[in-house]
């Protein structure tokens, strides 16, 4: 019975080993946590280093070490993950491996020590917009601030920050032109106090970190989150945005559902897909999105336009609420909308007579009198015959010809009861009158 229960007990300890990470059962070893920051700085960015820091945090780590190697992205992507970072009670260190440009370079100034690769730069941090222009004053303005906050959290000099962003600051610790944004090189960064030291590669930074025992832990970014980075990119959501309202408009001159409309669906699907995995998007914005839906296939079916008006309104609050920034989902809409707008004109005017695709979509036919089609009697034999009037016309009233009633117009003017009138042209079933003695 005892050796049956040391049996189990043993099994058990084992059971236990295998599912615990190994520095769980090492307490003596410190654990670090490497998180990478690369390729463009956007919102789906912002949702993988949320997930990545409160792992570290569950695995209470002594350090995270941020792998930094970007050219920089969106101002408002750079902000969030600025007080994400600084949120963090864990030392945080900012390992530029290579380079930290923009939205990098702010990123890192909320790390408690910076470390860079002998070629490593960081800086060239202007407000950039759509244009590739440089953005205004007022962005500038607050852009310079904000970089000048994160240096001075950490009690860094802001005005190299600031110099970063706005020309034409004097810098007399550094060779630099005043023409020039600040773009700090590895010994520079140390010179200016921008960097604790120039390291070659890990290895060496974790020795020189006091690391060299540690357990390293690494986060990676999943495929679910890469996908959502992509699909959550500037210049990617409009472009969904664009084939969806292109090809759904497409359907619903076409016969049967095909080609476009999945082309269209598949492309709203990507859409919220990739903001519910980035976490820009919560549920309600995708039932507003069904509810709007519902309210314009409602249309078909009820009278009015009430419920296609609040259909449309539906949608595109849900494509607001989805995007996370009201103004740059408006500008997408607004965008997706017009290129709607002009791919329809493009394929009727031009695709619509050489594509066959496109014939179907478009009536060419047309009801003339040559094709045998008579849209009403057009009473030609009527020219010249003389009627009487039986009601005054105003211009219009009606006349009898041949013991016939018919309902006239005169040429404007006014003409009594009881007058001969004479039918002077016929359009269609327009019969046009005058006074017969009229000159």
């Amino acid at each position: 019975m005892k050796k049956g229960l040391f049996l189990i007990g043993c099994l058990l300890l084992a059971f236990i080993a295998s599912i615990l990470p190994a520095h769980a059962l090492d307490k003596s070893k410190e654990t670090v946590v490497i998180i990478p920051i690369e390729e463009e700085v956007e919102k789906g960015l912002h949702a993988f280093l949320k997930r990545a820091i409160q792992s570290a945090e569950e695995k209470h780590a002594d350090a995270i070490i941020f792998d930094i190697n970007t050219f920089g992205g969106a101002v408002d992507a750079a902000s969030e993950i600025g007080k994400l970072i600084n949120s963090v009670d864990i030392k945080k260190i900012a390992f530029i491996n290579n380079k930290a440009i923009s939205a990098g370079a702010y990123i890192s100034l909320f790390a408690d020590e910076i470390y860079m690769v002998p070629d490593g730069t960081m800086g060239a941090a202007a407000v950039i917009d759509q244009n590739g222009n440089t953005a205004g004053k007022k962005a500038e303005s607050y852009w310079s601030s904000a970089m000048k906050g994160a240096a001075k959290q950490k009690d860094r000099d802001p005005i190299y920050a600031e110099a970063m962003v706005v020309k034409g600051i004097d810098l007399p610790k550094l060779k630099a032109k005043k023409s020039d944004l600040l773009t700090l090189t590895a010994n520079q960064a140390v010179e200016v106090g921008y960097s604790e030291g120039t390291v070659k590669n890990f290895n060496e930074l974790l020795s020189k970190l006091g690391y060299d025992d540690a357990n390293v832990e690494h986060v990676d970014v999943s495929f679910a989150e890469k996908v959502a980075r992509f699909l959550t990119n500037p210049i990617v959501v409009p472009i969904l945005l664009s084939i969806a309202s292109l090809g759904l408009v497409v359907e619903l001159y076409s016969p049967g559902f095909g080609i476009p409309g999945t082309m269209g669906i598949t492309a709203l699907i990507l859409f919220f897909y990739g903001h519910l995995v980035a976490g820009l998007a919560g549920y309600e914005s995708l039932i507003l999105f069904i509810i709007g839906i519902v309210l314009i296939i409602a249309e078909f079916f009820l009278p009015g336009a009430i419920a296609g008006i609040l259909g449309v309104a539906a949608i595109i609050g849900s494509l607001l609420m989805a995007g996370g920034n009201i103004v740059y989902m408006g500008i997408s809409i607004l965008i997706a909308m017009l290129v709607a707008i002009i791919g329809m004109i493009l394929m009727v005017k031009v695709f619509g007579k050489r594509m066959k695709i496109f014939k179907k979509m478009i009536l060419s036919d047309s009801t003339s009198t040559e094709s045998g089609y008579v849209s009403n009697v057009n009473r030609i034999e009527l020219v010249g015959q003389i009627g009487l009037t039986i009601t005054p016309l105003r211009p219009a009233g009606t006349i009898t010809i041949n013991d016939e009633r018919l309902d006239v117009v005169t040429e404007g003017s006014y003409i009594e009861n009881g007058q001969k009138v004479k039918v002077i042209k016929v359009e269609g079933s327009r019969i046009v009158v005058r006074l017969e003695n009229h000159t």
